[in-house]
C-alpha cells in the first residue's frame, strides 16, 4: 500500500501527488516510469512518470492531468489515503554524461517529467537551457522548480498571457542555430510537439532525444500494446524506451495507434480495458454450460 502524503493541483486537472514508495524511491533514475492500478479488481493500468523522488524520505512524485475515469478516480483520492498498486521503477532510464549544453524542453505536463532529467543533467556538470510551453499562463506548471536548475529559462505561450508569445520550436531553433549550438536537446510533451521540436533540430545536426507516451498496459514488454518504429525497427516503449533518438521515431505512425482505442475509450469514459470486452469493473462472466449438461 502507498500512502499518500501530499496532494496539491498545479492548474486545471493536473495534480501533484507526494506518496510512500520507498523501494521505487531509491532504485528510480532520471527517465524512469511507474505504472499504477487504481483499483485491484480489473482496475486499468496507467503509466505515470516519476516527476521526482526523495531516497532518504523514502517518497516519490507523480505528475498527472484527470482525463479518463482512472486518473479521475486518482485524483479523487486525499492525503491519508492510498494508491493500490504501483509498479516501478520501469522503462530505461535517460543516458546522463557531461555533453556541453543540453537543451531541454517541455510542453505542458511534459514538463514534470523533464524535471529529474534536467537535474541529472546539471549534476552532470551539463549547461542546462529549459524551454517550457503551455497553451497559457494558467497551465504553466513546475517554473520554480525549474528556475533553479536551468542556467537560462524561457517560457513560451501559445495566446502570449506569459512570457513569450511563440511554439517552443522557435526558441529551440535559435539556440540550434547560435554558434556554438547545443549538443543534446531532450523533448518532452505531446507527440505533435516532440515530432516538431525533430524537425527543428534534424538541419542543425542536433542529437534529440524524445521521451514516448503511447498506449502501455503490463509496461514489462509482454503485449506489444506500446511498439512503435524507431529507425524502421520495432521498439517497444516500456522497455526499450521511453526515450529514443528524435530523428529516428516514426510519429505519424505513434500518433495513428494513440487513436486506435478512441471509440472503445469513448464508451467507457477514458477507461482502458483492452482485451477483456468489458464495462469498468464487471469480471468476466462464467462460461455458459453446454447443452445438455448437468447444471
Amino acid at each position: 500500500m502507498n500512502k499518500i502524503l501530499q496532494k496539491k493541483k498545479l492548474s486545471a486537472d493536473v495534480y501533484e501527488m507526494v506518496v510512500e514508495a520507498p523501494l521505487i524511491a531509491k532504485a528510480r533514475k532520471a527517465g524512469q516510469f511507474v505504472i499504477v492500478q487504481i483499483d485491484t479488481d480489473w482496475g486499468e493500468r496507467i503509466p505515470l512518470t516519476i516527476a521526482d523522488a526523495d531516497p532518504a524520505a523514502g517518497t516519490m512524485t507523480m505528475v498527472f492531468q484527470a482525463v479518463g475515469a482512472s486518473t479521475h478516480k486518482l485524483a479523487e483520492k486525499n492525503v491519508g489515503e492510498h494508491v493500490e498498486n504501483i509498479l516501478g521503477p520501469l522503462g530505461t532510464p535517460t543516458h546522463i554524461e557531461k555533453v556541453g549544453t543540453v537543451v531541454c524542453v517541455g510542453g505542458g505536463i511534459g514538463v514534470a517529467p523533464l524535471h529529474p532529467i534536467a537535474q541529472a543533467m546539471k549534476a552532470a556538470g551539463n549547461k542546462v537551457i529549459i524551454i517550457m510551453g503551455a497553451r497559457t499562463k494558467d497551465l504553466v506548471i513546475f517554473e520554480d522548480r525549474m528556475r533553479k536548475i536551468a542556467d537560462e529559462l524561457v517560457i513560451v505561450t501559445d495566446d502570449g498571457s506569459y512570457g513569450r508569445k511563440a511554439l517552443v520550436t522557435e526558441p529551440l531553433k535559435e539556440y540550434c542555430s547560435a554558434d556554438p549550438k547545443p549538443e543534446l536537446a531532450v523533448a518532452i510533451g505531446p507527440p505533435i510537439m516532440m515530432k516538431f521540436c525533430a524537425e527543428a533540430t534534424r538541419p542543425f545536426g542536433v542529437h534529440t532525444v524524445v521521451s514516448l507516451n503511447t498506449i502501455m498496459i503490463d509496461g514489462t514488454g509482454m503485449c506489444g500494446g506500446c511498439r512503435v518504429t524507431v529507425g524502421g525497427e520495432t521498439k517497444f516503449v516500456c522497455v526499450d524506451g521511453p526515450e529514443f533518438d528524435g530523428h529516428k521515431v516514426d510519429f505519424d505512425n505513434m500518433m495513428t495507434r494513440l487513436r486506435a482505442y478512441k471509440t472503445q475509450e469513448d464508451e467507457n469514459h477514458h477507461e482502458c480495458h483492452i482485451g477483456l470486452g468489458l464495462p469498468p469493473h464487471q469480471p468476466p462472466a462464467a462460461p455458459a454450460a453446454a447443452p445438455g449438461a448437468k447444471k
